[in-house]
């Protein structure tokens, strides 16, 4: 059986000196303490979906991913942990004769059976337009699919009980996270009492694409828009997966005076977008900043 989540995760108060000057109060909702192998927002997109899995008598999962995609192990490891059969549509079919990275090796090791596929046909698969979209669903059988990033309508509605679990938000609060796919942001905002706003830090190159993904969750999670909510596209750091220098100084940085271990690809760019934005004044002093930590470091070993 899969183990519940420690729910609600824990809210942790930091002094910053550099958010302090700029009058900024900054806090880090755990999200990365929540499960051991379904960490961070996985925990929050990935529970309804198992839930439906199960209650639809479905015996496998099927979902997509990159090398080092996160999602693709914690279904792993969930499928695991349930029962169900689990198959990774992994993205470059160069990977498939190569050494499995520690990611993938994770993902085998829970049972997960691999598909390897070219980028181009990658991206179709996604979105279930190339043409082979369908032999991959026969050749499986009868399976929930999950999409990328695991984000979907009962994902959003999963993450919208973050704000939730955080009492007093009002007119001075920002929620703030990583947005890759969307889902978490989407689910943030709609979460949201009136007055509070979110705040998503693009970790990839999507300035529009992005926005229009947050709009169509609400309207499959929750049938409606939300104007509280918008996304920063200036700390990708050149693109998803890419740590520049400057990210990785400031995350070492911050892992010092904190002690608190910073996720790099993106959580370590959410929190320097914060420091940055602030310093910039585009946080106006006396805001309560909660950045909402999606994951956990990678381990060192490669």
């Amino acid at each position: 059986m899969l183990s519940p989540a420690a729910l609600p995760t824990l809210l942790q108060v930091l002094t910053d000196p550099v958010l302090a000057r700029a009058g900024i109060e900054l806090r880090l909702k755990r999200d990365d303490l929540a499960h051991p192998t379904v960490p961070g927002n996985k925990w929050r997109k990935l529970a309804p979906n198992l839930a439906r899995a199960l209650a639809d008598g479905h015996t496998r999962l099927l979902t997509f991913g990159g090398a080092y995609s996160t999602h693709v192990r914690a279904v792993a490891a969930a499928a695991q942990a349930l029962g169900l059969s689990a198959v990774g549509v992994i993205r470059g079919e160069e990977l498939a004769a190569a050494p499995r990275n520690w990611s993938l090796r994770a993902a085998e090791a829970s049972g997960m059976e691999l598909e390897f596929v070219s980028r181009s046909t990658y991206r179709g698969l996604v979105t279930g337009e190339h043409q082979g979209y369908g032999e991959l669903l026969e050749r499986w059988g009868r399976c929930l699919v999950l999409p990328e990033g695991g984000s979907n309508a009962l994902a959003v509605r999963g993450a919208a009980q973050i704000p939730a679990e955080i009492p007093g938000l009002g007119e001075r609060d920002v929620l703030c996270c990583p947005v890759g796919t969307g889902g978490t942001l989407a689910g943030i905002a709609a979460g949201l009492p009136v007055g509070a706003r979110a705040l998503g830090v693009a970790v990839l190159r999507g300035e529009g694409y992005l926005e229009r993904e947050v709009m169509q969750f609400h309207k499959d999670s929750h049938g409606r828009e939300f104007g509280n909510w918008r996304i920063h596209h200036g700390h990708h750091g050149g693109g998803y997966g890419k740590v520049p220098a400057e990210v990785e100084e400031f995350a070492v940085e911050f892992e010092r005076r904190h002690r608190v271990a910073v996720e790099r690809r993106y959580v370590a760019k959410t929190l320097l977008a914060v420091h940055d934005l602030a310093a910039a004044g585009e946080l106006v002093p006396g805001t309560r900043v909660t950045v909402v930590v999606t994951g956990l470091p990678d381990p060192v070993s490669p």
